[in-house]
């Protein structure tokens, strides 16, 4: 990309060194199993009952969002074979575009952590309602009761990162095989009790099929959100220029496969109607299939283990993210501190107020969960969107010489997914867009506040 420059007017500092690439000991299957511990969260669960709204359509809907997926995926993979360090789209967007761009996806991950956390307990809520009918049989419905149930999920996983627990790795294979086992189980059976009237209409929104597969899409999305786990722990992967691409794709495809055929075997068992208002779709789909509760029950108990597995590395990420770099001058000093246990307790607090605060906000709408999705849904495409257009302009300033046909296809797929994330964007929805840019643009005056701070005037490359 050339020697760093100094700013005209500004201070001149050095561009950020990177470690070793393929220091650490993730070979490509702890890799894959990353970006699928990832992706596969709790939003899952939910989402067959979330597409209903919107029709059949959704399911053609997820198929494109998968293909720009899986271009994502090859993206991340590319731009992790030229630059192998960690923090993901942040570095591809600082090496390309300069500090500012930098800190603004480092800004907008950020806010899509902890607002997807308010997601995660919005469809963990439903279960933990769902299972206490069943097995106790309370009534824990309503909002006020969602809401503190909510917060309750939100708040656990807070006060464990803030004891600062470091091996969770059997914890969180044990939650991972409990949430993917039971999906994979109604995904594939199910499909042997799919009835064609269930379905219901192919458009069950107000507007056009154009209009309704966008928000699908963009609601479908959430549950891709992880897709760039690898490329944010690139320094942590050996062979990061072969790994990093081939994770990421082999890892969407098998989520892929996951989300088609369990979202297919719900739709499919339980009847529109019922699908729309359900806040348990897989303990109904289960509960359909073979009747009794026995089935839905096991599969919310699952579903709630999932939950708090989910919004436990979720949390850690919320606190991690604002960590690494407030260490880099790009978040308030704040952030970069940690407690006498070695954890970053103010970055913790941080989030989960925010994320508690988010889950308030859902509930005062009609559907909590799609509320939130979408704007978390806007906030990760920015990323994305930044990632894909450091490739086309890698890609098109000639950095270095690309083999013609190889120039052409690199070029075709960064292509596709910039035009995905942005498709991504406009598919969240005004609603959606309006709050989000928003909260974007809230954090210009908190970059100001940062370099005013460090004494610092101009960029730094």
């Amino acid at each position: 990309m050339g020697e760093p420059r100094p700013p005209e007017g500004g201070v001149t500092t050095a561009t950020p060194t990177h470690t070793t690439p393929g220091a650490g000991g993730l070979g490509l299957g702890s890799a894959t199993a990353l970006i699928i511990g990832n992706v596969v969260g709790t939003g899952i669960f939910l989402l067959p009952a979330s597409l209903a709204a919107f029709g059949t359509v959704s399911i053609l809907a997820m198929g494109v969002v998968t293909l720009g997926a899986i271009a994502m995926a090859v993206v991340f993979g590319k731009l992790g074979e030229r630059i192998p360090a960690g923090g993901g789209p942040y570095a591809y967007a600082r090496d390309a575009f300069g500090e500012f761009a930098g800190f603004w996806n480092a800004w907008s991950f950020w806010l899509t952590a902890w607002i997807g956390n308010a997601a995660i307990a919005v469809a963990w809520v439903g279960y933990v309602q769902y299972f206490a009918q069943q097995v106790f049989g309370l009534d824990w419905t309503g909002t006020p009761a969602a809401v503190l149930i909510g917060l309750v999920g939100i708040w656990i996983p807070a006060l464990v990162n803030l004891m600062g627990a470091r091996n969770m790795a059997l914890f969180q294979l044990v939650t991972t095989i409990l949430k993917f086992a039971p999906l994979m189980f109604v995904g594939v059976v199910g499909l042997f009790f799919v009835q064609a009237a269930n379905f219901g209409p192919f458009n069950a929104t107000d507007g056009n099929w154009v209009g309704a597969i966008s928000m699908a899409g963009a609601v479908a999305l959430f549950i891709y959100s992880g897709v760039e786990s690898v490329s944010i722990a690139a320094e942590k992967i050996k062979d990061p220029e072969r790994n990093i691409g081939r994770a990421s794709v082999i890892g969407v495809l098998a989520c892929a496969v996951l989300y088609m055929l369990s979202t297919v075997a719900v739709m499919g068992t339980v009847p529109h109607a019922a699908l729309v208002g359900s806040t348990a779709p897989f303990a109904d789909a289960l509960n359909n299939m073979f009747g009794g509760s026995a089935g839905g029950i096991l599969m919310a108990a699952c579903a709630i283990i999932s939950g708090i597995g989910a919004l436990n590395g979720w949390t850690m990420l919320v606190a991690e993210m604002p960590l690494a770099a407030a260490r880099d001058g790009m978040f308030p000093p704040l952030f970069g501190k940690v407690s006498r246990r070695g954890v970053p307790a103010n970055g913790i607090l941080a989030g989960t107020i925010l994320t508690s605060a988010m889950l308030l906000i859902g509930y005062t709408s009609e559907n909590a969960f799609n509320t939130i999705v979408l704007l978390a849904s806007f906030t990760t495409v920015i990323p994305y969107f930044f990632s894909a257009a450091a490739q086309i302009f890698w890609l098109a300033t000639g950095a270095r010489a690309v083999e013609g046909r190889r120039l052409a296809r690199d070029s075709v797929i960064a292509a596709v997914a910039l035009l995905f994330a942005f498709w991504m964007a406009y598919g969240s929805g005004a609603q959606a867009v309006l709050g989000g840019t928003l909260m974007l643009l809230v954090g210009v005056p908190v970059y100001i506040w940062v370099k005013s701070k460090r004494g610092e005037y101009g960029p730094r490359f």
